[in-house]
């Protein structure tokens, strides 16, 4: 039995949100705003709209830990499936990281990064937590040029690019990576206060009460 065209269009969504990746709690209903700096809220509509996709442009959220960035990129990941149907996927970096090395160990890199090229958009969460030997650094940086100008990342790092050298190593090709993410980029700083220790001490206070 074949399903009309307006349900196979219902199902889409659910495919997509399913082979994402994509964390569960982190959506924008869940999302507090009022905690993020103003600068990003009054950002936050533009990626939204989508159009960073059609244009293969990034989206780069810096900030200290448990400032909401890895939250905000995975609610833009979900909303960019619910609104405009565009196919994401989100990983951890070092996860993505280990997953290209065992491609390129046994021959299968390049398989590999045209599989990934079938994702309009990838998001690499905690850039800053990878701590590359120079192979890890050096498919890392292949996956991030292939991509240049034919399809979006969108990037979470508690480090400023000024100390991405403690992630590639290397100078010429941290340069490289920096220019090609920037060339084309929304960026996005979360100055803000942790939300993750305030509702800590939120909680706490509640416990104290009761």
């Amino acid at each position: 039995m074949f399903l009309p065209v307006y349900q196979l269009r219902a199902l889409l969504p659910e495919r997509l949100l399913k082979q994402s990746g994509l964390p569960a709690g982190k959506t924008l209903a869940t999302l507090d705003e009022g905690k993020l700096p103003l600068k990003i809220r009054r950002q936050l509509p533009t990626p939204l709209e989508g159009g960073f996709v059609e244009r293969a442009e990034n989206v780069l959220a810096f900030g200290l830990p448990g400032r909401g960035k890895s939250h905000l990129l995975g609610a833009l990941g979900r909303e960019l499936i619910l609104r405009h149907e565009y196919e994401v996927y989100f990983t951890p970096t070092y996860k993505l990281v280990q997953q290209l090395l065992a491609a390129k160990a046994a021959l299968r890199l390049e398989g590999m990064l045209k599989k990934l090229d079938h994702y309009e958009v990838v998001v690499l969460d905690d850039l800053g937590y990878v701590q590359q030997s120079r192979e890890e650094m050096e498919v890392l940086f292949t996956f991030l040029a292939e991509r240049y100008e034919r399809g979006s990342v969108m990037i979470s790092s508690n480090l400023v690019f000024s100390k991405w050298d403690q992630i590639f190593k290397d100078p010429m090709t941290t340069m490289a990576a920096v220019d090609r993410l920037v060339h084309h980029a929304i960026i996005l700083e979360f100055d803000n206060e942790s939300i993750r220790a305030a509702e800590a001490k939120s909680q706490a206070a509640g416990k104290s009460k009761g």
